[in-house]
């Protein structure tokens, strides 16, 4: 793990099998409403969508489809702009 510091805050990269990832929530540390942000975006159904593909591609058999589909269809479209 390495870390890398943009506008005062101090990022975590984390490697995984040479692939770098950021952690989002140490980027939005500094913004006003940083963690609503995160939560909103975590609760947006095409977030959730996003996260289906992305856990199907790394997790093929082991991705429990039943219970994804049941977590998707209980989120609603939001506006991530508006609180």
């Amino acid at each position: 793990m390495s870390k890398i510091h943009i506008k005062g805050v101090d990022i975590t990269v984390s490697n995984n099998n040479g692939e770098e990832y950021i952690n989002l929530t140490e980027i939005v540390k500094s913004e006003p409403d940083g963690e609503q942000l995160i939560k909103r975006w975590l609760s947006n159904k095409n977030t959730i969508e996003y996260l289906g593909i992305w856990e199907k591609l790394k997790n093929g058999e082991n991705f429990n489809l039943v219970e994804f589909h049941q977590v998707k269809s209980e989120q609603e479209p939001i506006d991530l702009l508006c609180p």
